[in-house]
Parts: C-alpha cells; structure tokens; sequence
C-alpha cells in the first residue's frame, strides 16, 4: 500500500465555547478546545487514575457557524478531521508550532442544557447538523445484512 492517512476521531467535551474569526471575503474559522479523557486503574495503588488530553479543534464556513450556534462549553461531541501542524513566529521572534485538528464531520452527542434536564439520557441523542453529511435517520433504504 503505498498511500497514507490522516485521519482523528474524538469524542469529548468542549473545554469553552466555539470562538470565531471572520474573513473579508465571508469566510470565517472556529475553534475550541475538546477534552477526551483516559481512565485506569493503577496496579501498585489500585486507585482510579484520570488522564484529560486537550485537542485544538478548527472547524471552518458554515460548519464553523453551526458549532457556534448550537455548542457552548460542556457539551459532548463527536469530531472527525485530520492533524495538521502550523508554524508560527510569536511577537520575540521565536518560532513556535500549533498541532490542530482540522473538522471535517461532526456530530452534536448531547448539549449542556440536555444533561442539566435529564442525567440519564446523556449520548442517547445524537444530532448530526453538519451540512456536508446526510443524517442516517433519513435514509429509508434498508440494509440487506
């Protein structure tokens, strides 16, 4: 095989809420930061070990002003996009790296509002407004296996 693949999928909570740039020309970029967190026990002191990894989520267009309208902080999401790393010279002149990750799908697994409403039924409704992606739900064919 001598393709290659970049490809991430997340599942966690947003660590703030979508913060948004606009471009002359209409475009515009939002980004947030997503928790995914690791749970294990420890052997030597069989206590419950919590490691929180942060990721720079990037989403772009109307994508972008999807996630800001309907995410806040706190709330759970689905995210699938590609790493990518950017070069930048902060204000000294040092060179400095971003890892982001770039948003190509995504779906809302439950909102702040939800989970404050009904404890128990956090991640049972999932709601898929990228406009790129058709909602499975809506897909009347059936499958043959």
């Amino acid at each position: 095989m001598s393709g290659t693949l970049n490809k991430v999928m997340l599942i966690g909570h947003l660590g703030d809420d979508v913060k948004m740039h606009y471009f002359d020309d209409k475009n515009c970029v939002g980004r947030f930061p997503l928790a995914t967190n690791e749970t294990y026990t420890s052997k030597q002191t069989n206590e419950r070990i919590t490691n929180t990894e942060w990721h720079n989520i990037v989403v772009r267009n109307k994508a972008a002003e999807i996630c800001e309208k309907y995410l806040s902080k706190g709330d759970k999401v689905y995210i699938e996009g590609r790493i990518k790393t950017r070069k930048w010279t902060d204000d000294k002149g040092i060179e400095r790296y971003s890892t982001e990750i770039q948003c190509t799908d995504f779906t809302f697994l439950s909102t702040k509002n939800e989970s404050q409403e009904n404890p128990s039924s956090q991640g049972q409704s999932a709601t898929n407004l990228n406009p790129n992606v058709a909602d499975p739900k809506q897909d009347d064919d059936d499958l043959s296996f």
